[in-house]
């Protein structure tokens, strides 16, 4: 997926990330919110600005719920 740095990114955007990480690699939740914060972020939330690091962090609690409630 790419990223345009210029804006702001999604919940949408992380959840269909999120997603593909946990499929493509047979991961927990956990494991890719790790990978994602690491990869997209450089461990640095301030890295791709503070709309989209709400939206990571709203789209893992949106991925969290959906799964105790499965």
């Amino acid at each position: 997926m790419t990223i345009n740095h210029g804006g702001d990114l999604s919940e949408g955007y992380f959840i269909a990330y999120l997603t593909l990480i946990m499929n493509s690699r047979g991961s927990t939740l956990e494991e890719a919110k790790a990978f994602t914060f690491k990869r997209l972020f450089q461990n640095d939330k301030g890295t791709l600005g503070d709309y989209s690091y709400r939206r990571f962090i709203q789209a893992y609690q949106h991925l969290e719920q959906e799964g105790s409630c499965a």
